[in-house]
């Protein structure tokens, strides 16, 4: 396993080998094995010290996990030790529910990042031209709602706001999703239902007439399955056992495959077979998800008594505690902006590249989703980069605050579009299509500067957030990326009427602002957001 990037994990043969293997390990500290949870449905968010709820999932530093995608993970909150987990290890010293959960969650990234894939060209290239629009049941109507808001929209500008939409809702609906599971239907039974959803999303996609329908079947189900799956792993170990970390290393290695493998698949049916290929893969990846989620039920955790916490009384909050939360909610908008070139990737640079980039090698156009796997590739390097870069620096000078690498990311992201403009204006000059090179250069600068953004700032608001709404805050700093895809949706209408050059350039105008209003608040607010003493020894973690 230490090929892999998890540490290497005993072989356990007994059950009583467990008992005492738990019994040596209940001294050890456990902090770092606990984060706060990204969505809470109480008012109230307690620590493991003040209640039997306790939050399990990532560790506290996920910047420092290089199996870590945070945008793939949104957590629930976990109840211990109420839920009753099967006592198994037979799979690598691992309760044999772990392998149902890594797979499971495994196809159903594989499904989500597949048809994510093709879905602005599809939209593009496919449904929203005359002769295809017209069957699609209830769209004139959801048109008229979406120009009442954007002004009146060419099928390709429409096809940009759609995808933003989508995008942004998923970052949404899992807030509904972690509040049914924890005070109606446990997480089993959600994320079942949450499957078979998308399962009949995914299906769906494959004809034209069910499209809306289809996309708010994935919207629902994605808010049912996301987060409640990832809880559930933290819900097999108990309070003191380490082997928490091992396994959600483990579990970020099957998203981290399927996010690779996804787009080659699903995305190469796609477009050299036919669209409904493409989505049909997809939908078969989340039916054998939900084959494998439902064999393996009587290894995961019971679903704990739900309703029976009662009342609870409203946070108290100091001056200083209302100050931090108004910066961090100031903040949300700018990281929004520094995203920007992130969360385009699966918009506007795939229909530009499409068009663009010179794609043909032996005689073979390579379809433009591949370069999606390359990305996904190139994310894990460069987080494994910063974790190796960090160490080195560590060992001679300070590590930077949070906000000071946020800032850093910030730069390192608004240089990326630039590459794409630059790349732009040489083809414009020769004629020629745009070189690959210069979208490798883009995707290798973002990912970059993104390795500094997302995990960071998610580190940042789970020390900085006072600890009566830790929770809360976390799931709060999720909506930067709903505003990101939000803003997105509409930048990428743009592409048409701007051309490639001015469009990328105006991306990376957008983002260097961010990038000021990140070294702004790095240099004006860094005393209230900077850790305390006690802080870095021991981060929150509500």
């Amino acid at each position: 396993m230490a090929s892999l990037g998890c540490a290497p994990v005993p072989l356990v043969s007994s059950r009583s080998a467990v008992r005492s293997a738990k019994k040596t390990e209940l001294g050890k500290v456990t902090s770092a094995l606990q984060a706060p949870p990204l969505f809470s449905t109480s008012t109230e968010p307690r620590t493991s010290l003040q209640s039997p709820t306790t939050i399990i999932a990532t560790q506290t530093h996920p910047w420092k996990n290089p199996w870590f995608r945070g945008d793939l993970l949104m957590e629930a909150r976990v109840r211990e030790p109420e839920a009753t987990t099967p006592a198994s290890t037979d799979v690598l010293g691992h309760p044999r529910g772990l392998a149902y959960l890594v797979f499971a969650e495994a196809w159903e990234r594989f499904s989500y990042y597949g048809m994510q894939a093709l879905l602005v060209l599809y939209m593009g290239q496919q449904l929203l031209l005359p002769g295809h629009v017209e069957h699609v049941a209830g769209f004139a109507t959801f048109r008229t709602w979406i120009e009442q808001v954007y002004g009146p929209l060419s099928s390709a500008a429409l096809a940009s706001v759609i995808f933003g939409l989508y995008a942004g809702g998923v970052y949404l609906t899992p807030l509904a999703g972690g509040f049914i599971a924890d005070r109606f239907l446990g997480r089993t039974v959600t994320v079942t239902i949450g499957a078979v959803l998308m399962v009949a999303g995914h299906l769906l996609m494959a004809f034209e007439i069910s499209f809306l329908v289809a996309l708010t079947c994935l919207l629902l189900g994605v808010g049912c399955f996301k987060g409640n799956i990832a809880t559930q792993v933290g819900e097999l170990y108990g309070p003191g056992d380490l082997r928490r970390a091992d396994a959600f290393q483990i579990y970020f290695l099957g998203i981290n495959v399927a996010v690779i493998v996804s787009p080659l698949v699903c995305g190469t049916l796609g477009q050299k077979v036919a669209w409904h290929w493409g989505f049909g893969a997809a939908g078969v990846g989340m039916l054998v998800g939900l084959a494998v989620y439902l064999s393996g039920r009587r290894w995961l955790p019971a679903s704990a008594p739900r309703g029976r916490d009662g009342p609870r009384k409203r946070p108290r909050l100091s001056r200083g505690d209302w100050s931090k939360v108004f910066l961090l909610l100031a903040l949300l908008p700018v990281l929004a902006l520094s995203e920007l070139g992130n969360q385009q990737v699966f918009n506007a640079y795939l229909v530009w590249g499409d068009a663009r980039f010179a794609r043909t090698f032996f005689g073979f156009e390579a379809p433009v989703t591949w370069l999606l796997s390359v990305d996904a590739i190139m994310a894990m390097a460069m987080i494994v980069l910063w974790v190796a870069f960090w160490r080195v620096w560590s060992r001679r000078r300070r590590e930077p605050d949070e906000i000071v690498k946020l800032a850093i990311g910030g730069a390192i992201s608004a240089l990326a579009p630039l590459l794409l403009a630059l790349g732009s204006m040489r083809a414009a000059a020769t004629g020629e299509k745009v070189s690959l090179a210069w979208g490798l250069g883009f995707q290798l600068v973002n990912d970059l500067g993104y390795a500094l953004l997302f995990p960071i700032g998610l580190a940042l608001y789970s020390r900085a957030s006072p600890r009566a709404i830790g929770g809360l805050m976390i799931g709060v700093y999720y909506l930067h990326l709903f505003l990101a895809n939000m803003a997105v949706g509409r930048l990428g209408g743009l592409l048409e009427t701007l051309g490639g050059a001015p469009f990328w350039l105006l991306h990376s105008g957008l983002m260097a602002v961010g990038c000021a209003i990140l070294v702004a608040f790095a240099v004006a607010f860094r005393p209230v957001l900077a850790p305390t003493g006690s802080q870095e020894e021991q981060p929150a973690a509500d």
